[in-house]
């Protein structure tokens, strides 16, 4: 019968290679959760692919207001973009990708909805440096362009948008952290191979057994570079392949 991985198959799995944390093993199975989250901490720097891209939702872009605080689990904002109606955001698969050029000669990348005629326009990122001295009074009100990491927990937008606008937001973030009572995410369901080797890997140095972290190591990093290159091929569009003559 055919398996998937849970935190509690997983925690097995973890004893069994290492013939350690069993119940009467107590200080290194009281350790195994920890050291469990932090492999998947580990796989999230090193991972940044659609399976932990996802949609934020937020109450939208306010009027006057500068500084939005980042959702818990975020790691990198992969686009950021605003409508200039309650329905901007509301897409459908006739949707087209325009570029206006504003006067100063600047292109904005803007979304067209045919079937409403909303826009939603694509802020761009930049430097923090870069959006305060492009909106050095943060009191001045404007539709947005750009957006910055204002530090790790917030984001600055520039200039200080003039109107509520809906706002979406896409980001790699942590997956919800394995525990007993969250026994599966998207890591034990599509990359448990690289779950069980960063495990393992976490374990052999608290184990003090370091001659088994090249083993784990060298199998983390041919899961990792197998998961990347899929990954990568979903972006490249299968009818650019063209065979020889």
């Amino acid at each position: 019968m055919a398996t998937s991985m849970t935190f509690n198959s997983l925690l097995a799995d973890l004893q069994a290679y290492l013939e350690r944390g069993y119940v009467t093993d107590t200080t290194v199975f009281a350790q195994l959760p920890s050291l469990i989250n932090l492999a998947e901490r580990a796989i999230a720097v090193h991972f940044k692919i659609l399976g932990f891209l996802t949609p934020i939702v937020t109450n939208g872009l306010r009027a006057g207001v500068s500084v939005y605080t980042k959702p818990n689990r975020w790691r990198r904002t992969a686009s950021m973009s605003y409508g200039t109606s309650a329905l901007a955001l509301q897409f459908l698969a006739t949707e087209t990708l325009n570029t206006l050029t504003t006067e100063d000669g600047r292109q904005l990348i803007l979304e067209i909805n045919p079937a409403t005629q909303t826009v939603r326009q694509f802020l761009f990122a930049r430097s923090l440096e870069y959006c305060q001295t492009y909106a050095a009074d943060p009191t001045a009100t404007a539709p947005p362009q750009f957006f910055a990491d204002y530090d790790y927990n917030h984001w600055l937008i520039a200039p200080t948008p003039d109107q509520n606008y809906p706002w979406a937001i896409n980001a790699y973030m942590l997956p919800p952290l394995l525990d007993i009572t969250n026994q599966t995410n998207w890591t034990t369901n599509y990359a448990p191979n690289a779950l069980l080797y960063r495990a393992l890997m976490e374990c052999t140095p608290f184990l003090k057994n370091d001659e088994r972290i090249p083993v784990w190591e060298k199998l983390y990093q041919e899961q990792l570079a197998d998961i990347n290159t899929e990954d990568l091929q979903r972006a490249v569009d299968r009818t650019s392949v063209r065979n020889e003559d």
